[in-house]
């Protein structure tokens, strides 16, 4: 039996594989950082039928420990179909075994979207989607980060942003990019067409490429947190977050939403602006408006469960929400959607996976379609 994860987004070091009962297992944690959760390996040489079991021996010390209650990790024969496999959490570390069907398996902590992909998306906004790539921004070790605009109106006042992949690990941040995409690459939709009529859209499908590529959870190549870095970015350690804020400033954003994934909370919920100086009646009537919509629309959403509302004036600034909507006075959100599963419709098989985020994605459109005229 052969154990790798020598690829795109892969994540594991293998401490004992010599009884394939009991392979012991430990997840790298991020470059210059002290964050790890995400993992994503390759099993090759198995006996089908014969059980396998793997411990990931360090999951106790992780980012988020307290998170891997009620998760079970992903498998996948193919690379293409993803399930569950039910797993269990203890002070010796995360477990799940299975008797496979077939002679590899890749195990991952969410369904993973690779670099290729992301590369193909790309070319399937240019193709079907009526995009643009409006500038290219460099990650720490170069890759590129494409801003995709979608303008089909010049006269269209409204400039809506959407983001995703911050923390390279959320990986169904891009999953919800492509449901966005491939909305607006079909015909004949009379709310997109609306929408694009009086609204620009510019989109970052994947902001972190080096933290996704090298498997980590939370950071970039220079070991910072994008998602702390919207007061402070800078051209050398956070390149990714001060390329944005230069092309925001460039355009203006009337509706910001920046895309992410949360290890915890087995629901899908929004986060907004209600802490941040100068929040106002219209904000607060806005977000309500935007959750309510998706709620009456039977989106896969709810508004129970989620974070603890900001006290007024005591928002955390240096996140992209935050700073976005003090900066433009605009509507801006959060979304989180799970690594478990969104316990309001559970699927036990696939949990919360990459088509699920994709439906969310087209679902978002709908609400931003149907409010566009009432962001200013």
């Amino acid at each position: 039996m052969k154990i790798r994860s020598d690829f795109d987004s892969g994540n594991i070091e293998v401490l004992d594989a010599s009884n394939p009962e009991q392979v012991l297992l430990a997840i790298r944690p991020d470059l210059k950082s002290h964050h790890f959760q995400w993992f994503h390996f390759k099993v090759e040489d198995m006996v089908p039928g014969q059980r396998h079991g793997f411990s990931l021996t360090n999951a106790g010390q992780s980012a988020y420990s307290h998170a891997w209650a009620g998760y079970n990790a992903a498998a996948s024969y193919d690379q293409v179909n993803w399930f569950r496999v039910p797993s269990q959490f203890d002070d010796k570390g995360l477990h799940f075994a299975l008797e496979p069907t077939h002679e590899q398996i890749w195990f991952a902590y969410f369904e993973p979207y690779s670099r290729a992909r992301h590369d193909w998306l790309i070319s399937e906004a240019l193709d079907n989607a009526g995009a643009e790539v409006l500038a290219v921004g460099k990650s720490v070790e170069g890759r590129d980060i494409p801003l995709l605009r979608v303008s089909r109106n010049p006269a269209a006042q409204r400039k809506v942003w959407i983001i995703a992949q911050q923390h390279p690990g959320e990986h169904m941040a891009e999953w919800y990019m492509e449901g966005v995409i491939e909305r607006l690459s079909k015909s004949g939709d009379a709310e997109m067409a609306a929408l694009l009529d009086k609204a620009d859209l510019y989109l970052v499908p994947n902001m972190n490429p080096d933290g996704a590529f090298r498997g980590h959870l939370r950071t970039n190549a220079a070991g910072k947190d994008l998602n702390r870095a919207w007061q402070s970015a800078n051209d050398s350690e956070t390149p990714e977050v001060f390329f944005v804020q230069q092309q925001m400033r460039k355009v203006g954003v009337d509706l910001f939403l920046d895309i992410h994934g949360d290890e915890e909370i087995p629901h899908v919920f929004t986060a907004g602006c209600e802490g941040n100086p100068g929040y106002t009646p219209r904000l607060a009537s806005l977000e309500n408006e935007f959750r309510q919509r998706l709620v009456d629309m039977g989106a896969e959403f709810q508004t129970t469960f989620g974070y603890p509302r900001d006290e007024p004036g005591q928002a955390n600034t240096t996140l992209a929400c935050n700073a976005v909507g003090m900066a433009f006075d605009c509507l801006s959100f959060t979304i989180e959607m799970p690594f478990k599963d969104h316990d309001d419709n559970p699927h036990p098989r696939t949990a919360w996976n990459g088509e699920r985020s994709k439906r969310l994605g087209k679902d978002v459109l709908s609400v931003i379609a149907a409010m566009v005229e009432r962001l200013r």
